[in-house]
This record gives structure tokens, sequence and C-alpha cells, in this order.
């Protein structure tokens, strides 16, 4: 192996460029799309309550709303709870900034509560601190596809009066155990609603779109109406008795909703990627393995910690650094991994960071945790199309450029 490193001037690993992630599509997937785009329905077709059905019946909950995007399911969702002016809502920081941002579009107040060490995901004794009289909602997230706690989660709500809605976006295909049972995430038996996203890089894309499950039949009512400019074509739920037998072109718009449809021909990918969904998870964790054991002699690095309790989705693997050990920042290190033509990545700076954020008000220091945990992670490649020969390109990256900066 060359031990100079590609950013000094060294040959790098790869002479292609390694995605941190990437979509897996075969010929079964494009067919399927093509032969929606031959038909006459292209939009508001069968093929959505199709791939409804055939997700929530895979994560075992009872009614499903495919939408446009991850950010659609969760504004939708929050939309369903009846989150409003002046409601707050708590999460973690440690996201996306679209699991906060649906809180804002309703008029609602991000609280942030710090997360734990281990697995990265909200702390139920920081949300605990976080309550007031005007919480409304706990958004907790499956980060990298681990659940987070919700059955701690779930008894927070319960004794507070509180809404649960579970951002499982990277976590479409994970288990959790309750009672010597394992649970599929999106079952809907410790939340409220869930939501997944179906982009590019997630267990099983539509290209964009994304879903909320539940089993309310009031949030499912509302969540259809809010994906559609708010209208109803249903004569049963018309406002005025007088015009239940309106002429067949009468609908009414009882809500400001919002134009969050997804296509017909998105949604024939998702049922194609769907029957896929459990070979792309294997997948996953046969990579995680082999990171795993490849990097548990590299002092310098902290692997991720899967709770016995878990079955992962393994929508990204982080690693830690503990700077102590390097002669390096954390900035030098992600570039050195990407000149050698690895696609590294940080998942995610915590959302109060952003300047929208802090013109709200939001200072620095809110969540100690997580801000350590921002400073020290990088996300290393996964993804089910990866060939062996990448995972240890991958592996070979990291080893070369930590021993170069091992103190």
């Amino acid at each position: 192996m060359n031990n100079k490193l590609a950013i000094f001037g060294g040959r790098p690993i790869r002479d292609k460029y390694l995605p941190y992630g990437h979509q897996w599509l075969d010929e079964d997937d494009i067919e399927a799309v093509v032969q929606v785009l031959r038909s006459d329905w292209i939009t508001q077709g069968s093929k959505i309550k199709e791939f409804e059905k055939a997700v929530a019946e895979y994560v075992g909950a009872k009614y499903a709303v495919a939408v446009s995007s991850g950010t659609a399911a969760l504004h939708a969702a929050c939309f369903a709870a009846g989150i409003s002016k002046g409601d707050e809502v708590i999460t973690t920081p440690i996201t996306f900034v679209a699991s906060s941002n649906c809180i804002l579009y309703m008029g609602g107040k991000p609280v942030f509560a710090d997360i734990k060490e281990d697995t990265y995901n909200i702390d139920p004794e920081e949300i605990e601190k976080k309550i007031t009289n005007k919480t409304k909602a706990i958004i907790p997230v499956d980060f990298a596809g681990q659940t987070a706690n919700l059955n701690e989660i779930h008894k927070i709500a319960q004794k507070h009066n509180l809404t649960v809605i579970e951002d499982a976006s990277h976590a479409l295909g994970a288990h959790y155990k309750i009672n010597n049972k394992w649970i599929k995430i999106g079952s809907c038996l410790h939340s409220d609603m869930a939501i997944f996203s179906f982009h590019p890089v997630k267990p099983i894309t539509t290209g964009e779109g994304g879903m909320v499950v539940t089993n309310n039949t009031e949030y499912y009512e509302k969540l259809l109406m809010f994906r559609a400019h708010g209208i109803t074509k249903d004569p049963d739920k018309f406002t005025n008795e007088k015009i239940r037998n309106a002429p067949p072109w009468y609908y009414e718009m009882q809500e400001l909703g919002y134009n969050y449809r997804i296509t017909d021909f998105q949604c024939a990918l998702g049922i194609s990627q769907l029957r896929k969904l459990d070979g792309f998870i294997k997948r996953r964790r046969e990579i995680v393995k082999k990171y795993n054991e490849s990097f548990k002699s590299v002092e310098e690095i902290i692997t991720p910690y899967e709770k016995p309790d878990v079955k992962s989705a393994w929508h990204i693997y982080v690693i830690r650094l503990k700077l102590d050990k390097l002669r390096a920042t954390r900035k030098e290190i992600f570039e050195a991994l990407r000149a050698e033509n690895i696609s590294v990545q940080v998942h995610y700076i915590p959302v109060y960071y952003h300047p929208y954020y802090q013109k709200l008000g939001y200072k620095k220091g809110l969540c100690p945790k997580a801000e350590k945990y921002y400073e020290e992670s990088i996300t290393l490649p996964i993804f089910p199309a990866m060939k062996d020969q990448d995972v240890n390109d991958v592996i070979q990256t990291v080893h070369k450029v930590l021993y170069y900066y091992r103190r």
C-alpha cells in the first residue's frame, strides 16, 4: 500500500469516487415505472393505494398515506396532530432540519433535548426535563436506522398526554424488542404516527417521496385531506347537510392543505423496491459486520453501538474520532478521506446551529452531548450496491489516514 496520503500528492486508494450512499435500481424497478408511464394514470391512480397498502402491511400499521417527500410527511403529521401557534414540540438536534422545520411550518416552537452518548438518539430523561404546559408533541428520530427508546418515550407521552410522531426516515426495515417480541418500526404501537422518506439514499427509494403510517382513523382522514389542498369529495364529510346530494363535480376545501401528492410511477417504483427491502437490509448488516470487525482494533475511533433490543436498518454508519489520540482536526481527517476518493459525510450539524434558528433565538450550548458528538463524527459509505471491494477500499482508507495521523 502507498502510505503517502493522496491529499499530500500520494496515489488515492480508489480511482473512482465512492459515494456515501446510493440507490440500487434494477430492471424490475425500471419496468415497473415504464408500465405506469404507458398506462392511462401516471398520477392520482391505483398505484398509490397499492403502495400504501404494501407498506402498511409490511410494517403492521392500519393506515398509510403516501406523499411527495419525507418533509411533506412530517408536515402532514404535525397538521394531523393539531400542532399550532404557541405549541412546543420536543425533538433532537442531531437530525436533518426537516424534523424540526415541520414544527415551525405549523407555528409551533421546536424544543431540543440532548442525545444519549451511546446511540446518539434523543434521551428520554432529557425529554422529561423539557416538558412544560405548552408541550404538545414529541418527535423522536430513529437516528442511523436504530430506533429511539420508543417504550420510554411512549410512557412519557401517556403521562403528559402528548402525541408521538416518530421520524423513522432512516429506519424502514428496522426492529425493536418489547417483552421478548420483535416489533417492526412503523407498527405505531409506541407512537401515534411514524414517517418514512424514500429519498435515493434511504432504505428504499421512489426518487423523492415519503409516507405517514398510523393506526388512528382521525389522523388518517386528516392526512388524506392535507396532501390534497385540504379538499374532500366525500359527500358524508360536506359541511352543509343541504348539499349531501350535491352534483358529482362538487368538492369542498375545508382546510388549508398542500399539494403533497405523489405520482403513480413513483409508487410503482416503491412497490418494486419494497420487495427487495429485506435483502437491502441484509446487505447493509453484512457491511456493518465487516466494518466493525476491521475497526475494533483501531484505538482512534469509536464504532457505532447497536442496542441488544434493536435491529438497526443501518441507514448510515458513523464513526467518532478520539481527537486526543490524533494529530489532526476532524476537518483535516475528513478532507484526507475524501482525497482518497471515499465520500465521507457528517450527520448532522445540530439543527439550532443553523443561521435561521440562531435568528429565532437558539444559542449554542443547549445540548452539550449533541454538540460534542457533532465535533467528532464522520459518516462512512454504506449502501446495498457496494461491492466487497468497495467495502475493503473504505476499510483500507480509514486505516491509512488514521495511521498517518495517530499520535
